[in-house]
């Protein structure tokens, strides 16, 4: 993999750094900066190494595992959550430090995978943590999760957080990113216009599309149906397109109570969906989350593919979902979710990215890329959600034009 200018500048500053933040937008690849950060240290290291990689959730821990694995394959792996996973898993204290000694008798470096739901069961083991890596870091603010983050930052070695989207707290000593203590100085902060010049990402686009539908409480399954219609006739560049659903029932009732799969059936679509509450679907078919983000990258690295994922909250950090183009938010969302959700859609084109490559297309030329722009589309029923395109245009304001990560405060 070759490296970025700015990649490289993030790997410069972690290399002699004990404890830091690394703000980067969605789609700048933080991850490959984690890989050969720790690719480095491990190739460099006399000792057996333990290294710790924190994720928001069960599907992101296993997609970091996957990508880890790609490229390091000298180390033992240990899962430590609830969710399913081929390499070994505990969420016992004992059994990871049993885990542990065994690897360290063996010579072998070892890679822990948990979430933060998850992370005090890796510090009651009492194990040595040579580096931890905090992905989505903007989580490890929440009121659950602090504790936990606090005792491992203090315990290891090195801790580094990264996140597009940091939270602070008015307190500089409470759970916020401007703890110092826990959370470290900010070691690089890169701007997303760097990243649209550099070939990186590309810009969002934001659209407001109004209707003149008549929306109540009782029929928001049946009007958000119909908005998604209304959208996917009459906006260009929807050919991978996310729906951000207002909620898991609502979303729901839409797909199982209206015409709405049968339509998108009609007009080309493959029809996806999921929801913690309800599981994952393709085509009206149940299917384990492994075989629905099979089936996702590979639907959307296909280009004769078209396809309408719905979801609500699960996708909107972190997750890989390669190819979008367009994404429709039926739902306000705050600061984070809201950058998180822009951030599905800026990714590049591969087409685009492999003629950057060979020399044939100049980075930042967004008028010859294959996909110039991710498309955001905000459905308007009257005055409804006007306040979301509000929010969403001082968010894209913010990160793309003055290049500024949308910071929020918590209490």
């Amino acid at each position: 993999m070759q490296l970025r200018d700015h990649q490289q500048m993030i790997l410069d500053a972690l290399q002699n750094a004990i404890k830091g933040q690394v703000y980067c937008p969605t789609g700048g690849g933080k991850t490959p900066c984690m890989i050969f950060d720790a690719k480095r240290r491990l190739e460099s290291a006399t000792t057996p190494q333990t290294f710790v990689i924190v994720a928001p959730r069960i599907l992101l821990a296993g997609q970091l595992c996957a990508e880890f694995t790609e490229f390091i394959t000298d180390t033992q792996i240990l899962h430590v959550h609830s969710g399913e996973t081929h390499y070994s898993k505990t969420t016992k204290a004992d059994a990871i430090k049993q885990h542990i000694l065994i690897n360290q008798t063996l010579q072998k470096h070892t890679l822990i995978f948990t979430t933060y739901h998850s992370l005090n069961k890796v510090i009651d083991s009492g194990i040595t943590i040579d580096v931890a890596y905090f992905d989505e870091a903007h989580n490890a603010t929440g009121r659950h999760f602090f504790t936990g983050v606090a005792a491992t930052s203090l315990h290891a070695e090195k801790a580094f957080f990264f996140t597009a989207t940091p939270r602070q707290s008015k307190n500089p000593h409470s759970r916020g990113m401007n703890n110092r203590d826990i959370y470290g100085p900010v070691l690089c902060n890169v701007p997303a216009p760097h990243l649209i010049n550099n070939g990186s990402i590309i810009p969002p686009k934001m659209e407001e599309f109004n209707l003149t539908i008549d929306y109540t409480k009782h029929n928001a399954h049946e009007a958000n149906a119909e908005a998604i219609l209304n959208i996917l006739d009459n906006t260009d560049n929807n050919q991978k397109v996310l729906v951000a659903a207002p909620s898991s029932k609502v979303m729901w009732a839409a797909i199982s109570t209206t015409t709405l799969i049968q339509d998108l059936t009609e007009r080309g679509y493959e029809v996806l969906h999921i929801t913690s509450k309800f599981g994952a679907y393709i085509n009206k078919q149940k299917v384990n989350r492994e075989v629905f983000f099979d089936t996702l990258t590979a639907y959307g690295k296909d280009p004769s593919k078209k396809f309408v994922l719905f979801h609500y909250s699960i996708l909107s950090e972190g997750i890989n979902c390669p190819g979008l183009t367009q994404c429709i938010l039926l739902r306000n969302l705050n600061i984070v979710e809201m950058a998180q959700t822009v951030g599905r859609v800026i990714r590049m084109h591969q087409d685009d990215i492999k003629a950057i490559q060979a020399g044939t297309l100049q980075p930042g030329d967004l008028s010859n890329y294959t996909k110039s722009y991710g498309f955001v589309t905000v459905p308007t029923f009257g005055r409804k959600n006007a306040h979301t395109v509000k929010r969403l245009q001082n968010v894209v304001d913010a990160i793309f034009v003055k290049g500024v990560p949308p910071t929020s405060i918590i209490a």
